[in-house]
């Protein structure tokens, strides 16, 4: 696109909604949720299809996008734009490195990693990718080799990409906090127009379901802790009550107006989830957890890009339908909660300079993800295989919901552990319920950073609303579903952020070096104006020209 003027950024008197986003984005999730609670069969029959027809014919185009992200990631946080400050030129970043890298680790540690800690690495032990042969120990690595992939790198990049985008617009361009200020490189002036408004309510929605995918995983994950304690029977009508309960919680913290409570909340959880690890890797087999972990990341370096374009091409119907329960759910899954951690990322990375945020992003929390992993997953695949505990079922399948528990009730004081991990996953739950709501208004609001409480408020009760859909609609299924489907016209809005990305970093390089070249033309005129001043008049100089220039008379 040609350069032109640059669009004016809505002023501070802009009106409480914007609302050609708001409208269309809460009328489609609000049918979609009238026609679920409606017909809950016929809607689960639909998703089947709809997943079903996803993984056949987008299964590929999941895996090539995700990888490309990969790439560009890598690609600009080591090219010549490297060096480009998120911010003005002179700022110093807004957080220390520790309490950066930490903020970022928990941007991305949610319900998700409580609940797949345990139950991915053994799932993919007892039931391998099609294709995978191997005696117990090589089926053991593949399986923890096979959720680095889908918890490293990709998920990481497709972050980047979304909050480089942002924070660029919002550091650098004074730009308001919501999705198509990143693509106003691209879209120039149709930012502010339909465009723009079609690519905030495509960012709401897969924000909206992906918030909605993690609450229903941890609701399912409650119920399921609080059956194996004892304390209640594991009911669909136990699961919506816990999300009534703790959405309740979370609208009174959003009413109570208190900011520091969700940041003690946040800072507890990241306290317990470390408990629970450490406590993990000393009562269990220690030595083995840490040679596991390293032997891990070196499986996963060297068969990262077989792993990445891995599509279960040869492997007919049954591999398709694993790619869509795995790889596919988890690259959509990402993408769906791309607009939501990429904003708050952006947030946090004012005074960072691209290769800084790109490094950080991408391989700190990568690397804290998959120590994990090796531990809770690794522990459970060491006492599997030297018969310590049986957490695969007669017929070899795994109890997602409730195998990180039995792990847990099998160690040293498991039952504190486990009424431990069931509080972590419910403080995980009140505070993405609190924080998706706030992404959400933002956006819904044309990127207001404090919404008001009413707007927030509907967020978490339609989240809520969604959640119970989904789980009167096929419960894990249909949560799957919906991270796949909503993620398949987002990630066009990521290709474009990319592009936009390349297209504003490469403006600024051509502006810098024009600067440059006009700044080393007015010294050269400058210094020819001299040579021609009688030498006893001239004003003595000392700057690079001039230093040269007598080097050049000697």
């Amino acid at each position: 696109m040609s350069e032109t003027a640059e669009p004016t950024a809505p002023e501070s008197t802009a009106p409480p909604l914007e609302r050609w986003v708001f409208w269309p984005a809460a009328g489609l999730v609000l049918a979609f949720v009238v026609v679920a609670l409606a017909a809950p069969r016929a809607t689960e029959d639909a998703f089947t299809a709809v997943q079903g027809a996803i993984v056949r014919d987008f299964g590929w185009y999941y895996v090539i996008a995700a990888a490309g992200f990969v790439v560009f990631a890598i690609w600009i946080g080591f090219s010549r734009f490297g060096d480009i400050v998120l911010g003005q030129d002179d700022e110093r970043p807004e957080f220390s490195t520790m309490s950066w890298l930490a903020l970022l680790f928990a941007a991305g540690m949610g319900i998700g990693l409580v609940f797949y800690g345990v139950a991915e690495p053994l799932s993919h032990f007892a039931s391998p990718r099609p294709g995978v042969t191997g005696d117990d120990d090589a089926l053991a690595q593949q399986a923890v080799t096979q959720t680095f992939l889908h918890w490293g790198l990709h998920a990481w990049a497709i972050y980047v990409v979304v909050g480089l985008a942002l924070a660029y617009a919002i550091h650098r361009r004074s730009r308001p906090v919501s999705i198509r200020w990143a693509l106003e490189p691209l879209l120039g002036r149709r930012v502010v127009g339909g465009w723009g408004n079609l690519i905030d309510v495509l960012a709401l929605i897969g924000t909206l379901f992906g918030v909605a995918t993690s609450l229903g995983l941890g609701v399912l994950q409650i119920g399921s802790g609080l059956d194996y304690t004892g304390i209640a029977d594991d009911t669909l009508g136990l699961q919506i009550g816990l999300i009534v309960v703790v959405t309740l919680i979370a609208i009174g913290s959003l009413l109570s107006g208190v900011g520091t409570g969700m940041k003690i909340l946040s800072n507890i959880n990241l306290a317990l989830a470390a408990v629970l690890l450490v406590f993990v890797l000393f009562v269990g087999p220690t030595q083995f957890l840490l040679g596991e972990f390293v032997q891990s990341i070196g499986q996963y370096v060297q068969g990262f890009v077989g792993l990445a374009f891995d599509t279960s091409a040869f492997a007919g119907k049954s591999g398709q339908e694993w790619q869509g329960a795995w790889t596919t759910f988890y690259w959509g899954w990402w993408m769906s909660w791309a607009p939501f951690v990429g904003i708050f990322i952006a947030r946090i990375s004012r005074g960072r300079t691209v290769r800084q945020f790109v490094l950080g992003v991408l391989f700190v929390p990568t690397l804290l993800t998959f120590l994990w992993f090796a531990i809770m997953g690794g522990t459970a695949l060491y006492d599997q295989l030297h018969g310590h505990a049986d957490l695969i079922g007669a017929d070899g399948s795994v109890s997602v919901e409730q195998v990180l528990f039995q792990l847990l009730g099998s160690l040293p004081a498991g039952t504190v552990l486990v009424i431990g991990a069931i509080i972590l996953i419910g403080v995980f739950f009140v505070t993405s319920a609190d924080s998706g709501a706030l992404v959400m208004g933002m956006i819904a609001t044309g990127g207001q950073i404090e919404p008001k409480n009413w707007i927030r408020v509907f967020f978490a009760g339609v989240t809520a609303l969604v959640a119970v859909a989904l789980l009167l609609a096929g419960g894990l299924d249909a949560l799957k579903t919906a991270a796949i489907t909503t993620a398949l016209p987002f990630s066009i809005v990521m290709i474009l952020m990319c592009w936009s990305t390349v297209i504003a970093f490469t403006r600024e390089r051509r502006a810098y070096a024009r600067a440059e070249r006009r700044a080393l033309m007015s010294d050269l005129a400058e210094f020819y104006q001299q040579e021609v001043v009688d030498p006893a008049e001239r004003a003595p100089r000392t700057g690079p020209i001039q230093k040269l220039a007598r080097r050049m008379r000697h």
